[in-house]
């Protein structure tokens, strides 16, 4: 059984120091991370708050995926991928089942095609010139609508190799919009053609709605 908070708090705190600061992770002593350790230091440790503040859409009538269901540049009829705008790496795509679900409570076949559609995903990111990995990444702490995050590292930036490649997309500058949006319109069409769907959502192939992003 996993320690309780107060316990998991407590286990924590005897590595920390009068300030409650842990020590700098070994992390940052790699040669992929984006800070030097001389001058940096660990934030203090919070006690754990509980009850847990919601996550943004625990309830689906508040839930900003729900409502972008007609957003996105690929779609079938259970799923969507949206292209992440403002990133300093050269692709962030975003994929979230149509219904209103997290990872835990997946039904089993929208999971098996979870792990298809990732696969075709990435490698249609990897096929892409001068990307030389797909990252794929779950979280789930700010939302409770399941979205699986797609990052394009570029090709020979190794410093951008492993867990580091988030912090050092919000460090680096805003790549250049027109490129991403044309990568991420080959990957679009590169999944149509392997996986089926459209560029276009349901309601808008019955000409009953306008994607923004067709």
């Amino acid at each position: 059984m996993a320690l309780r908070p107060d316990e998991f708090y407590d286990h924590a705190s005897t590595a920390a120091d009068g300030e409650r600061r842990l020590p700098l992770a070994r992390m940052t002593g790699w040669d992929i991370s984006p800070f030097e350790p001389d001058g940096l230091r660990v934030a203090p440790l919070r006690s754990p708050v509980l009850p847990e503040p919601p996550r943004h859409g625990e309830d689906p009538s508040d839930c900003d995926s729900c409502r972008g269901r007609d957003e996105g540049i690929w779609f079938d009829e259970r799923w969507r991928l949206t292209r992440i705008a403002k990133v300093g790496v050269p692709l962030v795509l975003m994929l979230h089942p149509l219904d209103h679900h997290d990872l835990a409570d997946l039904p089993d076949e929208l999971a098996a095609e979870l792990g298809v559609l990732s696969t075709h995903i990435a490698r249609h990111v990897q096929a892409l010139p001068h990307i030389s990995r797909a990252h794929v990444y779950r979280i789930g702490d700010g939302g409770a609508h399941l979205h699986i995050w797609f990052f394009a590292r570029p090709e020979g930036q190794a410093q951008l190799y492993g867990s580091w490649m988030t912090i050092w997309d919000d460090l680096l500058p805003e790549y250049p919009e027109d490129v991403s949006e044309a990568d991420a319109a080959i990957v679009a069409d590169a999944l149509v053609a392997s996986y089926g769907g459209s560029r276009r959502p349901a309601a808008d192939q019955r000409g009953s709605v306008t994607s923004p992003a067709s």
